[in-house]
């Protein structure tokens, strides 16, 4: 079995959350893989920026997710594990980065990215945000 780590951010402005959304459709939070050598926030940043056009900054840890796919390249099973951090910006101008594979971005108010989002898993982070911003960590 193949691993694999990531590292994203949920990144908000007032009552926003940025989501990107995929060519298929789904809307997404922006993470990536974490390049050899660099720390988990450095990546969380740099992925945000790269997908989106974003500058974040880091408020805090939020959590980590674990899951399985089957990657399609290797004909193999990857356990994946998100790093996914709270992040900040100071201004909602965001442009999708078409070769990272995203053909919208935007900010979306809180309550309506918690349903939209495709994944479980990032809806489950929305959700662990929402309890950090409210003082329930």
């Amino acid at each position: 079995m193949l691993t694999e780590i990531s590292s994203g951010g949920v990144v908000i402005f007032g009552n926003a959350i940025l989501l990107l959304r995929k060519y298929n459709g789904d809307w997404v939070l922006p993470k990536g893989r974490v390049e050899e050598g660099e720390e988990l926030q450095d990546a969380a940043l740099r992925e945000v920026f790269e997908e989106s056009g974003i500058r974040g900054e880091i408020i805090t840890y939020i959590d980590k997710v674990h899951y399985k796919y089957n990657s399609l390249k290797e004909d193999e099973i990857v356990f994946k594990t998100v790093h996914w951090y709270l992040m900040t910006t100071n201004n909602m101008h965001c442009v999708p980065q078409k070769r990272e594979g995203f053909i919208d971005a935007k900010f979306v108010h809180m309550d309506k990215a918690k349903s939209i989002v495709r994944y479980e898993d990032e809806k489950k982070i929305i959700y662990r945000v929402l309890d950090i911003i409210d003082g329930n960590n």
